[in-house]
C-alpha cells in the first residue's frame, strides 16, 4: 500500500506544479460534487422538473452517500495531504477511501443517462465522473485508489439499485402501505446495524501510523456523517412512500409556480440544514441524535412536508388517484 500511496502522491505532485492553473477549474468541479450542491439540485428534479426522476436520483444519491460513509470508516484509510502537507489544495477531516465524489458521480451520473435514454449522454456522463475523479487527486484529497474504489462502488450501488427495479419495484408498488414503509425503515435500519457490527469487530483505530494526528476528527466526522445519510435515507424513503399515498403532487406547470415552489421549498431546507449552527456539537452523546433529527426533518420536508404545503398553496397539482411506482423503466 505505501508504494500506491507514493505513486498517487508523485502524480498528484506532477498534476499541480505542471498545470497549476486548473486550481480554479479543479475546485469548481469538485463543488459540484458537494452535499450542498445535491441538497440545491435534486430537490428542484424533485419538485418542479420530474417528480419520479427526482425521487430516483435523490434515493441512489443518499444510498450511495450512506454505503460511502460507512465504507470509509471502516477501511480508515489515510488523505494524501496527511502524508504530504503540500499537496493540500482543499480541506476534509474524513477518511480517504473510499471518494464519495467519484461514488455519487457515478452511481448519480449513470442513473441519469440511464433515464435520458440517448446514446450520446453516455460520453459526457463519464467525462464528468473521469473530471470529478481528477480534481480530487489533482487538489490533494485523495489518492488514486480512493477514486478508482469509489467507482466500482459507485456501480455497485447503481447496479443493486436498478436490479432492485426490475425485479422487485412492480411487486413493492401492490403492497399496502405499512408494508412499504416498513421496507423503507429496514433498509437504513440495516445500513446503521451493518455499521455499528463493523465497529465492533475492528475494535478502536490504529494509532500507531504516520497520521495518528488525523485520526481522531476523522472518526467524529465518520460517525456525523453516517448518522446524517442513514437519518437522511430513512427520511427520504418514508417522505416518498406517504407522499406517493397521500399528496400525490405533481411537478408539472407553469414557469412561475415551479420557480416559486424550487425558492420556497429551497430556502425552508436551507433553513432546516442551518441549524447546525445553534445545534449542539458536543457532547457527541448529545450532538448526533440531534444531526439525526435535522436530516430526518429536512429528507421529509423535501420529500413529503414540503409537496404537502405546495398543494395547499395551490402551487403544484395534485393526482385524484394515489400513484406509489418508483420503478425507473416504465
Amino acid at each position: 500500500m505505501d508504494e500506491l500511496y507514493q505513486l498517487s502522491l508523485a502524480i498528484t505532485t506532477w498534476l499541480q506544479e505542471n498545470y497549476p492553473q486548473l486550481v480554479g477549474l479543479m475546485a469548481a468541479i469538485t463543488a459540484l460534487g458537494e452535499e450542498l450542491f445535491y441538497l440545491a439540485a435534486l430537490p428542484a428534479v424533485y419538485w418542479s422538473i420530474d417528480k419520479r426522476l427526482g425521487r430516483q436520483l435523490g434515493y441512489i444519491f443518499l444510498l450511495s452517500a450512506a454505503t460511502n460513509n460507512i465504507a470509509k470508516n471502516l477501511f480508515r484509510q489515510p488523505r494524501p495531504f496527511w502524508l504530504d502537507p503540500s499537496v493540500r489544495l482543499r480541506e476534509a477531516e474524513s477518511y480517504g477511501l473510499p471518494s464519495g465524489h467519484a461514488q455519487h458521480a457515478t452511481a448519480v451520473y449513470l442513473l441519469l443517462a440511464a433515464w435520458v435514454r440517448r446514446s450520446w449522454v453516455w460520453l459526457p456522463a463519464f467525462v464528468f465522473i473521469l473530471l470529478m475523479a481528477l480534481s480530487r487527486v489533482y487538489l490533494g484529497v485523495h489518492f488514486i485508489q480512493d477514486v478508482v474504489v469509489g467507482f466500482m462502488l459507485g456501480l455497485l450501488v447503481l447496479g443493486v439499485f436498478l436490479f432492485w427495479q426490475r425485479a422487485f419495484a412492480e411487486r413493492f408498488s401492490r403492497r399496502i402501505l405499512g408494508r412499504r414503509l416498513l421496507i423503507m425503515i429496514t433498509i437504513p435500519a440495516a445500513l446503521a446495524v451493518a455499521y455499528v457490527g463493523g465497529l465492533f469487530l475492528l475494535g478502536a483505530p490504529d494509532l500507531d501510523v504516520p497520521w495518528a494526528e488525523f485520526v481522531p476528527a476523522a472518526e467524529l466526522t465518520a460517525h456525523e456523517d453516517v448518522v446524517a445519510t442513514v437519518a437522511g435515507l430513512l427520511g427520504f424513503g418514508v417522505g416518498m412512500i406517504l407522499e406517493s399515498s397521500r399528496i400525490r403532487f405533481r411537478s408539472d406547470g407553469p414557469v412561475w409556480k415551479r420557480v416559486v415552489r424550487y425558492a420556497l421549498g429551497i430556502a425552508v431546507a436551507l433553513g432546516i440544514w442551518s441549524l447546525r449552527a445553534v445545534l449542539p456539537a458536543e457532547p457527541e452523546w448529545a450532538a448526533l441524535p440531534l444531526r439525526f433529527l435535522r436530516y430526518l426533518l429536512l429528507l421529509l420536508w423535501v420529500t413529503y412536508f414540503g409537496p404537502w404545503v405546495f398543494v395547499k398553496l395551490r402551487l403544484a397539482e395534485a393526482d385524484a388517484e394515489s400513484e406509489v411506482r418508483i420503478a425507473l423503466w416504465q
